[in-house]
């Protein structure tokens, strides 16, 4: 039985960070081909432009148009986490797993099609949306289904796997150069991915706790109490700051480096989009590994977090003073400030251990959601202290400092959860 059992929570593990493979491998496809997608398509609406200038010419709308559409997708994510967090403590974590990997699946293979903005944003929402639920659902499922002892390296595992995907996201756009293909071969991968979903099996705690009489999935629930209140918003704030360093200096490292001084002859950025996720991606990958050992050593989820913030602050220090002082320096601070955030595997199991099994679910899977989504706010405080320095590089730090800064007070006030029992409803 006991055989049985490991069995069924090894393959829990793998499909989990299967998926989450998978969900990150779309979610940072867009990165990757934002520029080349972008760009094919005002071709096509403006054909008189040289393509061999067209980078260049269309550089004001690439940054414009990519931010509005990375918006889009992190509007779709929040939207969708609380829809599948909701579904997950009602109807069960395993309708969430194939709910959500089906639609950002057919969704990615639609953004292949795309042949204007307005297609690709509607269609950037719900792959949002749909990516939304894969990481809490599962998540939850290992969490609930290992010992206390041991739940983290359940979730270390998962999310370095996952994480693992936006490295091979960034390798496939070097090697593969219509940008129409990388779409179809992400939604590909998701709807192969449905197959190994057969076979898992749902959760002991919320197949018990769906026989009590109690409120499941209450999303307000998370507001009602100030203490539930405290503890989530404190687990996000703590968080944003791997969001402010992908969603800003990674993901637009081309024109911030150029920013920096870091382009060729004809003024062209030496930075792509790809290389800097691939890069930052492999340093997140290694960061999920130790912040998780780590985490297990010291038998604490807040002194790992605090050693990877402080981490953060060093590399995104390095970043903006000795990066762009070649090509091989600013990919390797990249590689440094990637390494920096992976605190990604710890901070989903304190959200998943600081609430009860009747809204785990919710809070597990809205929680990372709200991170991502944190995005927007961040691009709007950013253009706001634009307005007032006058300096993007300077708006970009001064966003940065109060990002990290309310995410170290957060921490200070956050719940030490290792060793929590999970067998309990709010």
């Amino acid at each position: 039985m006991e055989q049985n059992t490991s069995k069924a929570i090894n393959k829990l593990i793998i499909v989990a960070a299967l998926g989450y493979f998978v969900d990150i491998y779309d979610l940072l496809l867009f990165g990757v081909e934002r520029s080349a997608s972008l760009t094919d398509i005002f071709l096509g609406k403006y054909p008189f432009v040289n393509p061999a200038n067209a980078k260049v010419a269309f550089a004001p709308m690439l940054d414009v148009y990519g931010k509005y559409l990375l918006n889009m997708q992190m509007l779709g994510m929040v939207f969708g986490g609380i829809f599948w967090g909701i579904l997950g403590d009602k109807k069960g974590r395993l309708s969430v797993l194939f709910g959500s990997i089906l639609t950002y699946s057919i969704a990615n293979i639609l953004n292949g099609m795309v042949h204007d903005t307005d297609s690709y944003a509607v269609l950037r929402f719900i792959s949002g949306f749909g990516l939304a639920g894969e990481l809490g659902a599962g998540i939850t499922l290992v969490s609930e289904s290992m010992s206390k002892e041991r739940r983290g390296v359940g979730t270390m595992i998962v999310a370095t796997v996952g994480v693992f995907g936006a490295v091979v996201a960034g390798f496939m756009g070097n090697i593969i150069s219509d940008w129409r293909t990388s779409f179809y071969i992400g939604g590909g991968m998701g709807l192969a991915l449905l197959i190994l979903r057969i076979g898992v099996y749902e959760s002991g705690m919320f197949k018990t706790v769906k026989e009590e009489k109690v409120s499941r999935g209450n999303f307000l629930q998370l507001f009602t109490s100030p203490k539930r209140f405290f503890k989530y918003i404190n687990i996000i704030l703590v968080t944003v700051p791997v969001w402010y360093v992908m969603g800003s200096l990674i993901l637009f490292s081309p024109e911030l480096s150029k920013l920096m001084g870091l382009m060729d002859a004809k003024g062209n950025p030496l930075i792509t989009s790809g290389n800097s996720i691939m890069y930052a991606y492999a340093g997140i990958t290694v960061g999920d590994v130790v912040s998780g050992l780590i985490s297990q050593k010291l038998r604490s989820r807040k002194k790992s977090l605090l050693l990877f913030l402080l981490l953060t602050v060093i590399g995104i220090v390095l970043y903006f003073t000795v990066a762009a002082t070649s090509v091989t320096v600013f990919y390797s601070v990249v590689g440094f400030i990637g390494f920096a955030t992976g605190y990604w595997a710890v901070f989903i199991s304190t959200a998943s251990e600081l609430f009860g099994t009747n809204i785990r679910a919710t809070a597990t899977t809205t929680a990372p959601n709200f991170v991502r989504g944190s995005t927007t706010v961040i691009s709007l405080l950013t253009a706001l202290l634009l307005t007032l320095v006058g300096n993007k590089l300077e708006a970009t730090i001064y966003t940065g400092v109060i990002v990290l800064g309310i995410a170290f007070i957060s921490l200070y006030f956050l719940e030490e959860t290792f060793g929590k029992e999970l067998n309990y409803v709010e």
